[in-house]
C-alpha cells in the first residue's frame, strides 16, 4: 500500500480507539481525523469538506425537525395507542408493539418513536406484572429494523444516498431501499417476537428500584425549635455539603420551598426534605439541631415535586463528570435519588460517581423538568414515573398533511428529498407548530457534524487507495464464495465496525470499500452500498451501538450482555437475509 493508504488507516484506527473509549464527542473525532488528514496532504479541502456541501446533512436536520414537531403534537398517536392493549400472550403483546413500530419508524426517525413509548410500555407491563425488559428491547429493535423500510427511515440511509450522489450517481430514491429493507424488517420483526421470549430475562428497571426503596433514597428531618440552625443559613448550619445526601425542599407551614438556596434561613419548625442514600449517611443523621420528621407513609406535594428517569446519552455534557463538577443541583434545578448503571445501582456517593453514556438517573424535580430538559442533548430520555398517555392535538392533523407531503413529493420526484424536508421544517415553523427556538434545539448538531465529517473519512479511504486495498483482499479471500460470499464478508465488518463507532462513520468508512469489491466482481455498486446501509443499521450487540438501544438501557434494566444474547441471533438472520436478497434484486 501507498504511503497515504497506511496513514488513512492509521487515523481510522485511532478514531475508533477514542470512540471506544469515549475520550471525545463523536463529532469531534471524525472532525479531527479528517482535519489530521487534511493537513497531513493525504486529501484535499474539497475532498475534507464534501460532507458540508452534501445534501444529506442538511436532509437529516430538516427531519428532525418534522420528527420534533410528531413527537409534540401526538400525530403518532393514533398509529401507537393500538399497541398498548389489554390482555394476551406475550408473542401476542409483542406483535401489536412491533409491527406499528417498524410500520412508523419507516417514515420517521427513530428516536422519537421510542422516546414517546418507553414510558407508556413501562407503565403498561408494570400494570399488568410483566418486566419492561420483555418489551423495550424489542422496541428498540423493531425500531431500527423499522428505519431500512425507506431512505427516510434513518440517518445511515440518507448517508449513503449522499455518498452515491457524491460519487456521480443517483440518490437513493424514497422507496427504491424497501425492495431489500421490507423483506429483511418483516422476517427480523418476526424472529424478535418468535425469541424476544424465551432469550429475555426478567429484569428489576431503574424506576422500580425507586418504588421498592424509596425510604431509602428520602428522608424528612425537622429543625428543632432554638436548636443550633435556628435562624441561621442553609450554608452556615453545614447543610448545603453534606456527603451524601441532598437538600431538596423546605416545608414551612402551608408554604413549600424549593429548589433550596444556601442563603436561604431556617426557622425552628421548619421540615426538611433530603434526598441520597440515608441508609448509609452520617453526618446527616449526626447533625445537631435536626430531629427524625420521618412519617409512616411519605407522601409528595405532585404541584410541587415529581420523580423523573432520565437516560444520559453520548452527546450529553455530563458524560465523564461528577454530579458535584457538573453542578447538577444548580444547573438542573434537581437532585439525583439514585444512578442505576448496567441494571444495577450505583453505590456510594452520588456526588463523586462519574457519569457513563447509558446512566440512569432518578431525579426529583418539579413538574416543569421535563417540559425544560426533554428536548435538549443532555439526555436522550427524560420520563415522568407516572407516565401519561401524549393527547394528540389539534395541529396533529397539519403535522401528518407535511409528512404525507413530503413523502409523496420526494417519491414521485416532484421535489428533491432535501427540498421536500426544508419546505416541511419550514411550513411548521410558520403554522407555529414549532417555535424557532423549539426547530432549534431539534436538530441534533452532533449528529449532523458527524454525517458531514463522515463523508471526509469516506473520501480519505478512497483517494488514498486503502478502499482498493482493503476490497482486494477481501475478494482474493472470499473468491471461492463469488459474490454472496464477498458480500457477506463486507456485511461483517460493518456491522462490527457500527458496534465501534456510529453508524454514518460505519457506513461512511466501508462504502468505498463496498464500491471497489462490487466493481472487481462485475456486480452493480448500487446494490452493495444498500446492503451497506443495511448493515450499518444493524446495531444490536450493544447498548451504546445506537441510541434508542441506550434509551431502554436503564428503563429494562438491563444488562451489557443481554444486549447480544438477542441481538446476535437477529444480527445473523439480517446478514443472511441480505445476502440472499441482494444479489436477486441488484
Amino acid at each position: 500500500m501507498a504511503w497515504e493508504a497506511w496513514l488513512t488507516l492509521a487515523t481510522i484506527a485511532v478514531a475508533v480507539v477514542v470512540l471506544t473509549r469515549d475520550l471525545l464527542a463523536p463529532a469531534a473525532t471524525l472532525l479531527g481525523a479528517v482535519l489530521a488528514l487534511l493537513v497531513l496532504g493525504v486529501i484535499d479541502a474539497e475532498q475534507a469538506f464534501t460532507g458540508f456541501s452534501n445534501p444529506a446533512p442538511i436532509t437529516v436536520a430538516a427531519l428532525f425537525v418534522v420528527a420534533r414537531a410528531v413527537e409534540k403534537t401526538g400525530a403518532l398517536q393514533p398509529v401507537l395507542s393500538s399497541t398498548l392493549q389489554n390482555g394476551g400472550r406475550a408473542r401476542g403483546a409483542l406483535a401489536r408493539l412491533l409491527i406499528p413500530v417498524a410500520g412508523s419508524s419507516a417514515i420517521l426517525n427513530n428516536t422519537p418513536i421510542v422516546a414517546m413509548l418507553v414510558p407508556q410500555v413501562s407503565s403498561w407491563a408494570e400494570k399488568r406484572d410483566r418486566s419492561p425488559a420483555a418489551f423495550l428491547m424489542p422496541l428498540s429493535f423493531a425500531a431500527i429494523l423499522g428505519g431500512l423500510i425507506t431512505v427516510l427511515g434513518t440517518s445511515t440511509n440518507l448517508v449513503v444516498s449522499g455518498l452515491l450522489e457524491a460519487g456521480g450517481r443517483e440518490p437513493i430514491g424514497v422507496f427504491e431501499i424497501t425492495k431489500l429493507g421490507l423483506p429483511v424488517a418483516a422476517v427480523g420483526v418476526s424472529a424478535l417476537i418468535l425469541l424476544a421470549p424465551r432469550l429475555l430475562r426478567a429484569r428489576t428497571p431503574a424506576r422500580g428500584d425507586l418504588e421498592d426503596n424509596v425510604r431509602e433514597f428520602v428522608v424528612d428531618m425537622e429543625v428543632v425549635a432554638d436548636g443550633p440552625v435556628d435562624g441561621v443559613t442553609v450554608e452556615a448550619g453545614g447543610l448545603r455539603h453534606l456527603a451524601g445526601v441532598f437538600l431538596v425542599q423546605v416545608r414551612r407551614g402551608q408554604d413549600l420551598i424549593g429548589p433550596v438556596g444556601p442563603t436561604l434561613v431556617l426557622r425552628g419548625g421548619d421540615r426538611l426534605r433530603f434526598v441520597g442514600r440515608a441508609d448509609e449517611v452520617i453526618d446527616l443523621q449526626s447533625t445537631r439541631g435536626l430531629t427524625s420528621a420521618e412519617q409512616e407513609h411519605l407522601t409528595f406535594d405532585t404541584d410541587r415535586a415529581a420523580f423523573f428517569e432520565v437516560v444520559v446519552g453520548a452527546s450529553s455534557p455530563l458524560v465523564g463528570k461528577t454530579l458535584r463538577e457538573a453542578e447538577f443541583r444548580g444547573r438542573y434545578q434537581a437532585a439525583v435519588v439514585a444512578i442505576h448503571r448496567a441494571g444495577m445501582r450505583v453505590e456510594g456517593k452520588l456526588g463523586e460517581v462519574r457519569i457513563r453514556v447509558g446512566d440512569t438517573l432518578l431525579l426529583l424535580a418539579d413538574p416543569g423538568f421535563r417540559s425544560r430538559w426533554y428536548d435538549r442533548n443532555d439526555f436522550l430520555l427524560v420520563s415522568p414515573l407516572e407516565a401519561a398517555t401524549p393527547v394528540g392535538t389539534r395541529q396533529a392533523l397539519g403535522v401528518a398533511a407535511v409528512l404525507a407531503f413530503i413523502i409523496l413529493t420526494a417519491s414521485t420526484g416532484l421535489l428533491s428529498l432535501l427540498e421536500a424536508s426544508l419546505l416541511g421544517a419550514f411550513a411548521l415553523v410558520v403554522g407555529r407548530v414549532l417555535s424557532p427556538g423549539e426547530a432549534r434545539r431539534a436538530v441534533d448538531l452532533d449528529v449532523v457534524l458527524l454525517i458531514a465529517a463522515a463523508f471526509g473519512l469516506g473520501a480519505a479511504a478512497s483517494a488514498s487507495g486503502l478502499a482498493d486495498e482493503i476490497a482486494g483482499g477481501l475478494v482474493d479471500g472470499m473468491s471461492g464464495w463469488g459474490t454472496h460470499g464477498t458480500l457477506a464478508g463486507l456485511m461483517i465488518a460493518t456491522v462490527v465496525l457500527t458496534e465501534l463507532v456510529s453508524n454514518a462513520a460505519a457506513a461512511a468508512i466501508m462504502f468505498p470499500i463496498g464500491v471497489a469489491a462490487a466493481t472487481s466482481i462485475g456486480h452493480d455498486p448500487r446494490g452493495f452500498a444498500i446492503a451497506i446501509a443495511v448493515a450499518a443499521s444493524a446495531s444490536f450487540l450493544s447498548p451504546i451501538g445506537y441510541q434508542t438501544n441506550t434509551m431502554v438501557y436503564g428503563p429494562g434494566g438491563y444488562r451489557f450482555l443481554d444486549y447480544a444474547r438477542l441481538g446476535a441471533p437477529l444480527t445473523v438472520i439480517v446478514i443472511v437475509a441480505t445476502v440472499l436478497l441482494e444479489p436477486a434484486l441488484w
